[in-house]
């Protein structure tokens, strides 16, 4: 990365770069780095450094619709310390990401409509910098890539994804990711589209399951929720095994089964 430019008091110039040791990161594991920083053409108080984990989140007010960045972690990463003229220096820092970090990244590639980025902070006596954003890439746990797949598996096929603001049941995150699916298979005949939320925590996770039903005869089309546990611990297939069962209870709802 190239080192950016804080103009701090009378003009001096601190040299900022972060750089992360990985590309990419999972739900509860560790987020390594490094802060590198110069002098200018003072000395300077440090008075710490922070590292914000952000994502872009998307607010409906009345008929509009816009997006704003939300901090979901911030952590400061080194306390006060004097910066010399021209000296460099680095801080290593850590930070667990956490269990409800949405999903930003699926094999390897950018998840369409997903922005999440590490932002340094960096203050200084008299002034402080944000600075830019860096991306940070999130993939699936284990058991949401088994779900992932049985959706692709029963012929469901990505629209894309979006945060929304609110806080679910049993989510301490003011916001939620949906992972919208166009229907395919046997369930275009019974739902039109498919949203998944996750809920993921240390032993298990729950998903929410939203499908925009077909209108049946003399009746509209509508909305129908599932919701169900899945435990890391379980076998591979019994996350696909209680996603059919959820997508089969939403379709009996009104007598398509």
């Amino acid at each position: 990365m190239v080192f950016r430019k804080l103009m701090a008091a009378f003009g001096a110039g601190v040299e900022v770069d972060t750089v992360l040791r990985t590309t990419t990161v999972r739900p509860g594991e560790m987020l390594r780095g490094d802060v590198h920083f110069r002098g200018g053409g003072s000395d300077y108080k440090v008075e710490g450094i922070y590292i914000d984990l952000t994502a872009v989140v998307e607010i409906e007010s009345g008929d509009n619709e816009y997006r704003t960045t939300y901090s979901f972690l911030r952590q400061q990463v080194a306390g006060t310390f004097q910066l010399a003229s021209g000296a460099s220096h680095s801080q290593a820092f850590e930070i667990p990401i956490p269990w409800e970090t949405p999903i930003s990244a699926i094999g390897g590639h950018p998840l369409p409509g997903m922005r999440l980025g590490v932002q340094t902070e960096l203050a200084l006596a008299g002034a402080v910098d944000k600075g830019d954003l860096d991306p940070l890439f999130v993939s699936p746990l284990a058991a949401q890539e088994h779900v992932i797949s049985a959706l692709d598996r029963l012929g469901f096929h990505f629209k894309k994804a979006d945060l929304e603001r609110g806080t679910l049941y049993g989510s301490t995150m003011p916001f939620f990711q949906e992972i919208e699916y166009y229907a395919g298979g046997q369930w275009r005949k019974h739902f039109n589209e498919l949203e998944l939320t996750f809920i993921a925590g240390p032993h298990q996770m729950d998903v929410i399951l939203e499908a925009d039903k077909r209108g049946g005869f003399l009746s509209s089309g509508h909305d129908s929720y599932n919701r169900f546990t899945v435990r890391y611990g379980d076998h591979p297939g019994a996350a696909e095994q209680a996603l059919q069962h959820g997508l089969q209870a939403m379709a009996r709802h009104r007598g398509w089964f």
